[in-house]
C-alpha cells in the first residue's frame, strides 16, 4: 500500500508512533489529505477515544524534553502552538516555574561557567538566557549572583 492510499487514521498513527502529537497539529497535519468533510474529525475523534491523542501526554512530553533547556515562556509558547488547552498549560508551567531559577543557572553554568568580565560579556550571556525564554528577573539573578 502505497502512502498515498493510507487513510486519514493510518497517517495520524504514523505520526504519533514518532511522537506525541496534539489533535491541533494532527488536523494541521491531515487537513489536505481529507477527501470527504468530517471524516478527519470522525478519525481524531476515534483515536482520542481510544487514548491515542492525549493532552496531557503531549505536555508532559514537552516538558520532558524541552526543560532541561528552555525557560518557561519558550516552553509555554510551544505548548500554545500546540493548540492545548490554556488553563492545563498554566498548571503545567506552574510546577515548572519554581524550578526556573535553577535551570537557568545550569544552563549558563554549562554555556559559560564565569562570570562575565565586562558589560558586553554579561550582555552576551543575558540574550543568550533570554533566548532561552528566561525571564528578565532570573537572568538577572544568575549572570549577576553566579
Amino acid at each position: 500500500m502505497s502512502f498515498a492510499q493510507i487513510s486519514l487514521k493510518g497517517r495520524a498513527l504514523r505520526l504519533l508512533s514518532g511522537r506525541e502529537h496534539s489533535r491541533f497539529e494532527l488536523e494541521q497535519k491531515l487537513k489536505r489529505f481529507e477527501q470527504a468533510p468530517g471524516t478527519l474529525e470522525r478519525a481524531l475523534d476515534e483515536l482520542q477515544a481510544k487514548g491515542f491523542i492525549n493532552e496531557q501526554r503531549v505536555i508532559e512530553s514537552v516538558l520532558h524534553g524541552r526543560a532541561a533547556k528552555l525557560g518557561s515562556a519558550r516552553i509555554k509558547q510551544e505548548l500554545q502552538g500546540k493548540g492545548l488547552d490554556r488553563q492545563a498549560v498554566s498548571a503545567a508551567l506552574a510546577d515548572l516555574q519554581a524550578s526556573e531559577h535553577e535551570r537557568a543557572q545550569e544552563i549558563w553554568r554549562k554555556k559559560f561557567g564565569a562570570l562575565p568580565t565586562d558589560a558586553q560579556a554579561a550582555a552576551k550571556q543575558m540574550r543568550f538566557l533570554m533566548s532561552r525564554g528566561f525571564s528578565s528577573e532570573v537572568i538577572r539573578r544568575v549572570v549577576t549572583d553566579a
